[in-house]
């Protein structure tokens, strides 16, 4: 199955009737995509009723995959809100109840930073990770081009693989040591996850702008690249089952029309999702 969305669901205008309010946002979303990112996951571990009303405002085949808190991936400035490590993990672990229950969670997405790079303390960390997570399936995303620089490549999908991580390939601007080529590989037979941040390799770089949100994911994919992509999703799907494409390449606004090209490109139709509602007026 080849599941395409979007990295959360308030800010892609093209999808909505004119004047629709934020709380009925996701609900139209699910008219148009089958999966979607939390993002809002990742700036605060998110209470359950929150969990509890996405879930029940999506259909049954409606899936979430969640961004890890930012204390867990070491974004976090200042002190964080919890006296451990096992209690945030606890906390966050508890937030994911309600997409069990619904039987709607994908799996949980760890991002980390473009300064966590390639060293035997930020291994052991991962390890940790994954065993303090138990068996919730978990992505994992780096930032940092150490991981990947050909002496540690081969290794870096291996652990991987043998700690039972899902590889979120990422297509993202080519900036040097903070982001990381597309390596088109899964960890494993059932899921991996494809993750389209744009080309914009000036806006990537713009570190000190107070803007950066404005500018960093400010690309609109063409049609030949996304051309690409179908055949690297295509060779994905034959290697493995579940396929989760995203697309974050919003700061103009462009990831929802090019997650619909793409639907388009792969020639599929989705089946159950939520009725689409139509502006009359």
């Amino acid at each position: 199955m080849i599941n395409i969305g979007l990295t959360g669901w308030g800010d892609h205008d093209s999808l909505y009737r004119a004047n629709t309010s934020s709380r009925n946002k996701l609900v139209e979303y699910a008219a148009y995509f089958p999966i979607v990112e939390v993002d809002a996951s990742f700036y605060a571990v998110q209470p359950k009723k929150n969990g509890e009303k996405w879930s029940r405002e999506t259909p049954a085949d409606f899936r979430f995959i969640v961004k890890a808190y930012q204390g867990m991936t070491g974004h976090q400035r200042g002190e964080l809100p919890f006296s451990t490590t096992e209690e945030m993990f606890t906390a966050f672990i508890a937030s994911l109840e309600p997409y069990q229950k619904a039987n709607k969670l994908s799996m949980v997405l760890f991002q980390f930073p473009p300064w966590f790079d390639c060293i035997k303390e930020n291994v052991l960390y991962l390890r940790t990770c994954k065993k303090l997570m138990g068996n919730i399936p978990c992505a994992l995303e780096f930032r940092h081009q150490s991981w990947f620089m050909p002496k540690f490549r081969d290794k870096t999908l291996q652990f991987m693989k043998e700690e039972g991580w899902i590889h979120s390939i990422c297509d993202e601007p080519q900036a040097g040591t903070g982001s990381i080529p597309a390596i088109i590989e899964p960890s494993n037979e059932e899921s991996v996850l494809i993750r389209f941040h744009g080309r914009n390799v000036q806006g990537w770089q713009q570190k000190n702008n107070p803007k950066w949100r404005e500018v960093r994911y400010l690309y609109k994919y063409n049609q030949k690249e996304l051309e690409e992509w179908r055949e690297h999703i295509n060779y994905l799907h034959s290697v493995c089952k579940n396929i989760f494409v995203v697309f974050n390449n919003n700061s103009g606004g462009d990831a929802a029309d090019n997650a619909l090209q793409l639907i388009k490109l792969l020639n599929i139709e989705y089946k159950n999702l939520a009725p689409r509602q139509l502006d009359l007026f």
